[in-house]
């Protein structure tokens, strides 16, 4: 009988063993990484950037505003800083070719001075001591052009301005091929109309004035296409429509009437247009 009463006291004690061991803090499994299975990578998201605004340097400019961005030792203007300089009077504005040239075809409002003496045609470069003649402030504002970005003729004038004492000068180095593209008109001296007119059997020139006025006498071969008629003259022959590089010179009674004919051609897809400056009296 005490035998076993001992045994069921055993037995209980053991249960009793097993419960609390049951409810006690059980051990941490470790994790084994999956071996079998492949890792997989998570789908990329898309990244969101904010717009920022333009800074001056990338800034788009118009082909108006444009420059060479030469690194030389006297800045450029664009074309539209030079129609503003003309339109101002803000700057004077030389033509740093020869003469000849300059009277055929220049730009309205600009100056031209004789060469520098004993300097081959090559290395042509205008005579600073002209410029000076014209201009005797050394800190006034001085903007010169040639033939394009090509010509030497403005850098190497710039540079013996600038040794002159010179401390304000700048170049329109795109020069008067590009204003002509874009639209610029030109001018034409008295002594570049008798050039084209013995040389450049090609030239067209244009009479601006009245029909009338027209009538009672102008320049041989001239064809008669005032202001109002410029249209027209694509389509009745008037104007060479088969080959738009044609030179065009034209001419009215006054400076003023031939500027607004050639502007008006030159709006139709003409880009080699001077206009005489005088007026018709002096060319007849």
């Amino acid at each position: 009988m005490f035998v076993r009463k001992v045994l069921l006291l055993a037995a209980v004690a053991a249960l009793i063993a097993v419960v609390l061991s049951a409810c006690g803090p059980q051990p941490t499994a470790t994790p084994v990484p999956p071996t079998a299975a492949p890792t997989k990578v998570p789908a990329p998201t898309a990244t969101v950037v904010a717009p920022t605004a333009p800074s001056a340097a990338s800034a788009v400019l118009s082909i108006y505003q444009a420059t060479l961005m030469e690194k030389e030792k006297t800045p450029e203007v664009s074309t539209e800083e030079l129609r503003q300089i003309l339109a101002q009077k803000s700057a004077t504005v030389f033509d740093a070719r020869p003469f000849k040239e300059y009277a055929i075809s220049h730009i309205p409002g600009v100056l031209n001075v004789a060469p520098k003496p004993g300097v081959p045609m090559s290395q042509y470069v205008s005579d600073v001591a002209e410029i000076g003649r014209l201009v005797k402030d050394k800190t006034a504002p001085i903007v010169l052009y040639c033939n394009g970005p090509f010509c030497g003729k403005s850098k190497r004038l710039s540079e013996e301005l600038l040794q002159a004492g010179y401390t304000n000068v700048r170049r329109y180095q795109l020069g008067i091929p590009t204003w002509r593209a874009l639209g610029g008109v030109t001018e034409i001296a008295l002594e570049g109309v008798r050039y084209v007119m013995g040389g450049d059997k090609t030239a067209v020139f244009l009479d601006a004035r009245s029909p009338e006025e027209f009538k009672a006498g102008s320049l041989p071969g001239a064809r008669n296409v005032p202001l109002p008629d410029v249209s027209k003259a694509k389509d009745d022959g008037r104007l060479p429509m088969e080959d738009h590089n044609t030179r065009i010179i034209v001419f009215g009674r006054d400076s003023a009437q031939a500027r607004a004919v050639a502007e008006a051609v030159v709006k139709n897809a003409f880009h080699n247009v001077a206009y005489y400056a005088g007026a018709f009296e002096t060319l007849k």
